[in-house]
């Protein structure tokens, strides 16, 4: 029985280490992203309606 729940939790975890690993790339390219286009914008010198 506790080697079951070991090797559940042993699964889970590994999951959720490489899921966050993925999920933290996608959000710095997301931020990289948006800092080119804030930059682009302030450089154009437009003006988001607001």
């Amino acid at each position: 029985m506790l080697w079951t729940l070991f090797v559940i939790l042993l699964i889970a975890w590994l999951v959720g280490l490489i899921g966050f690993h993925v999920v933290a790339w996608y959000i710095h390219v997301l931020l990289v992203l948006a800092l080119v286009v804030l930059v682009i914008q302030l450089i154009t010198g437009r003006r988001a309606a607001l």
